[in-house]
């Protein structure tokens, strides 16, 4: 039985509305490229797809069936104070009193860079809303979600629907840099194939 995803997802884009990442683009326009560099290669979400895009990760699932389980990485202690009033801002319509970010994150792809089609694979993925928040970006990004391609302004947040196909092509000149991240609710029941599920994996 393949798991069904979270019936709250989107299965287009869902607008989330602005948000005000000042402190935040400030910091991500301070970053040295020797960071990037280290704090990719460390990365835990080495996938084929992502192609040249590198990834600074500050929250990372414990495992990849399930959500529930989630940690910092070294690089969220000094980036906490000006993510979590990003994160705040861009989940506040969703209303619940314990929700849960299991992978924070920001992506920057090169001008020309591509995430080539793909979907959000593993399990894990199937639950939380997969939200972005362009930090820099430039007019020939072109993200497909939804069917549709779509440009995305700096500060505006949005779900995505991440379990059907999707690619990003960055046609600038400059670097696209998002904050990239999951949120659920910690009160929603799990859904019934989860348990049965894990188990099968643990006597795999």
């Amino acid at each position: 039985m393949t798991p069904a995803a979270n019936p709250r997802k989107t299965t287009a884009v869902r607008p989330l509305g602005r948000v005000d990442i000042g402190a935040l683009r400030a910091a991500v326009l301070a970053i040295p490229e020797a960071v990037w560099d280290a704090e990719n290669a460390a990365k835990p979400n080495k996938f084929e797809a992502l192609d040249r895009t590198r990834h600074i990760v500050f929250r990372f699932i414990d495992h990849p069936h399930d959500w529930r389980g989630s940690h910092d990485r070294p690089a969220w202690r000094d980036w906490r104070a000006v993510l979590e009033p990003v994160l705040a801002q861009a989940v506040r319509d969703y209303g619940y009193a314990r929700g849960v970010f299991p992978r924070v994150m920001l992506a920057r792809m090169p001008a020309g860079g591509v995430i080539h089609p793909h979907i959000d694979a593993n399990p894990a993925a199937k639950w939380p809303h997969k939200i972005h928040v362009p930090i820099l970006t430039n007019p020939a990004v072109v993200s497909y979600f939804g069917g549709k391609e779509n440009c995305f302004a700096a500060g505006d947040a949005f779900e995505v629907a991440n379990l059907s196909p999707h690619w990003v092509r960055n046609g600038g000149s400059s670097d696209r840099v998002h904050l990239v991240f999951e949120y659920y609710d910690a009160d929603q029941p799990d859904p019934d194939w989860l348990a049965p599920f894990l188990r099968r994996g643990a006597a795999r």
